[in-house]
């Protein structure tokens, strides 16, 4: 029997969680499945996955095993990759995280070109406004809007996003337009739940930085939501230009206090480790970073 497929077989039951979920991204038989795994403990003389009928779980020797296969199978793929990379092409498996709204807006049109030119690559998606634990769940890279602190990971910025406060010309013909930070305690705001400083919104002026506690009338954990209650006249929101800019340059929101600043993200490619990068995490890097050069959100 192939170790190496053994190996592959027992790391898709767990990462899918089922025998049948990891048939299915193997594309064999679920008693295929159970055969490589029954053949490996076997060979192990070890119990790695107590299976019942309702759920299964990863034994002591499993969990060892498990975090010893995907140090290897992931060596493996890297030499085949960087082997491949050599002759022109780059191939295999590149799983990518990045935020909801920037990923629909900005990197869904951008997934065809880049496959285009890498077709050997099969890319693995996914969106979602929480960080996520790129070793512990998997991915090469991530896309993140921050002010990066976390060194664990090594980072390349792309692009920059300023963070803009506005609402629509309607909502200020109703409630008056401020003009100083301190005046967004006594109007309606839309916070987002992911934002850093949560209900304390900061900003730099004239006399320096000034700190506003806001009461939101409305709290959303996705920027789109947000940028939709804003043009439903509801209240002011602290959004980043690569969301709000088309808006404003419609006039359908109205920037508020610019001289009052509220900071800028940079927009970040970030990967576990600067040691053996494989050549599908450079190649994606280098292509972000071709692209955002110039940003194509007004600022």
């Amino acid at each position: 029997m192939d170790r190496f497929e053994e190996m592959r077989v027992f790391t898709a039951v767990v990462e899918a969680g089922s025998f049948v979920k990891a048939a299915e991204t193997l594309r064999m038989s679920k008693a295929g499945v159970s055969r490589h795994l029954t053949e490996l403990e076997t060979r192990l003389g070890a119990r790695l996955i107590q299976r019942t009928t309702r759920r299964q779980s990863l034994t002591e020797e499993g969990q060892l095993f498990y975090e010893r296969c995907k140090v290897l199978l992931a060596e493996v793929e890297d030499a085949e990759t960087e082997v491949n990379s050599r002759s022109g092409e780059v191939g295999g498996l590149l799983r990518v995280n990045a935020p909801l709204t920037f990923g629909v807006r900005h990197l869904a049109p951008l997934w065809g070109v880049f496959k285009a030119q890498h077709p050997k690559l099969m890319l693995d998606i996914t969106l979602a406004d929480r960080v996520v634990d790129l070793v512990d769940e998997g991915y090469d890279m991530a896309v993140r809007i921050s002010q990066l602190a976390d060194s664990t990971l090594v980072s390349r910025r792309l692009a920059a996003t300023r963070m803009v406060l506005c609402a629509s010309p309607d909502y200020l013909r109703r409630h008056g337009t401020p003009a100083h930070p301190r005046e967004l305690a006594a109007h309606g705001t839309i916070a987002y739940s992911y934002w850093a400083g949560r209900d304390e919104w900061r900003f730099l002026g004239p006399e320096g930085e000034v700190n506003v506690r806001i009461q939101p009338l409305m709290r959303a954990n996705n920027g789109d939501t947000c940028l939709a209650a804003a043009l439903a006249h509801l209240g002011i929101v602290l959004q980043p230009t690569f969301l709000v800019g088309e808006a404003l340059q419609a006039g359908e929101l109205v920037e508020l206090m610019p001289q009052y600043r509220c900071g800028e993200l940079g927009i970040y490619g970030v990967y576990p480790t600067r040691r053996h990068v494989p050549p599908r995490v450079r190649a994606l890097l280098e292509f972000l970073a071709a692209h955002f050069a110039q940003p194509p959100w007004p600022e």
